[in-house]
């Protein structure tokens, strides 16, 4: 009891620093790439923190399994590093007995990684989907960021504004510029608004500015002062939303079975598949050789997590090229790493060796087998 209590509360621990850790890096990388967007004006400044959001939810299954993977495999490595586990030997636990403390922590954990790759990822993917989708049909003025040029989408047109209201109604330091007859039109104002008309279009008025007229390289520029000058915005097109097939539910892909869907349903059944099998490999794996230093066998561990993860996308993809069935891609991987996990047990307990037929010792030069000294 005091093994299994103790074993529990250390795994807990490293486990909770290990998905802080995990859980930052992971935000700090999409906000940097989604503030990269919002700066070239791919996004608007006010989605990031909504995709940020859904971002992190799509990644929350895959965290949380390598959460599972790195506790177990960071708490029993300091135990062979201490020489804890020389005293749990000692007491008669085998390596075996941890197998036990390791399926209790990673029960729980699994069971929320599998409502997470069935159920939330594909809510959360789908969801970002169609917050991209909206933000596309946008018209110009709302796809506007703040202190950044926005082609229109026919690309005769280059809007700026330096404020932007939350309403989206009054915007200030305006620059729009457009191209009439092959002659470039610059309007420049201090302030300006948006104003819908009865037929339903909407105008971006800019007050109290200044227009320049005039053809690129020539020197017959106008330059004229207006009180009011209105732009019509164009409305985007409405796009018709078609989810992909990571968006749809599982209960989708089941009663849709093409190659595309089961290769999708093979990806959201390994994910905790994995996470369980990967939790039971940190056993062996943790083993440290003082011979061949601290951190080789937590190297190894890591190449193993990743040519797993690797091989899993590998079969999704051949699944939905059916060049693997749907049962083999589904498990051929996941039992393959279960061989594995034998095959380090065995080797651990010295199975391979006992095995092999044993040498006879030749006698040594000079001595006759049964001559005494």
């Amino acid at each position: 009891m005091i093994f299994l209590r103790s074993t529990l509360r250390e795994f807990t621990a490293a486990g909770i620093g290990v998905f802080i850790v995990l859980l930052a890096i992971t935000f700090t990388t999409q906000l940097i790439r989604l503030l990269g967007f919002a700066a070239r004006g791919g996004v608007p400044p006010d989605a990031v923190l909504t995709l940020l959001g859904f971002s992190a939810l799509g990644y929350l299954s895959v965290l949380l399994s390598a959460t599972l993977f790195l506790s177990v495999l960071l708490s029993m490595t300091r135990a062979y590093r201490d020489s804890e586990m020389v005293v749990w030997h000692s007491a008669g636990l085998a390596l075996a007995s941890w197998f036990k403390p390791v399926l209790l922590f990673a029960t729980p954990i699994v069971l929320i990684v599998a409502g997470l790759s069935l159920y939330l990822t594909p809510w959360a993917i789908g969801k970002t989907e169609q917050f991209r989708q909206q933000l596309e049909n946008r018209d110009d003025v709302s796809a506007v960021s703040p202190g950044v040029f926005k082609e229109s989408k026919n690309a005769d047109r280059v809007y700026f504004v330096e404020k932007l209201s939350t309403d989206l109604t009054q915007v200030a330091n305006i620059f729009v510029q457009d191209t009439r007859n092959g002659r470039m039109v610059v309007a420049v104002a201090s302030r300006g608004y948006v104003e819908t008309a009865e037929n339903g279009d909407r105008y971006l008025v800019a007050v109290n500015g200044r227009q320049y007229d005039g053809t690129a390289g020539q020197a017959d520029y106008r330059v004229v002062n207006f009180a009011r000058y209105s732009v019509r915005i164009e409305q985007g097109e409405v796009k018709a939303f078609f989810p992909s097939e990571k968006s749809r539910s599982t209960r989708e892909l089941l009663e849709n079975p093409t190659p595309i869907n089961r290769a999708e349903l093979t990806w959201r059944v390994g994910v905790p598949v994995s996470a369980l099998i990967l939790s039971m490999l940190a056993v062996p794996l943790s083993a440290v050789n003082p011979r061949t230093g601290r951190f080789v066998n937590v190297i190894v561990a890591v190449l193993v997590f990743m040519i797993y993860s690797n091989l899993v996308s590998i079969v999704q993809a051949w699944v939905a090229q059916q060049k693997v069935g749907t049962l083999v891609g589904m498990w051929g991987v996941h039992v393959t790493m279960l061989l594995l996990l034998g095959v380090l047990l065995a080797r651990r307990y010295g199975m391979f060796r006992r095995l092999l037929p044993r040498r006879a010792v030749a006698p040594s030069a000079g001595v006759q087998p049964g001559a005494q000294s």
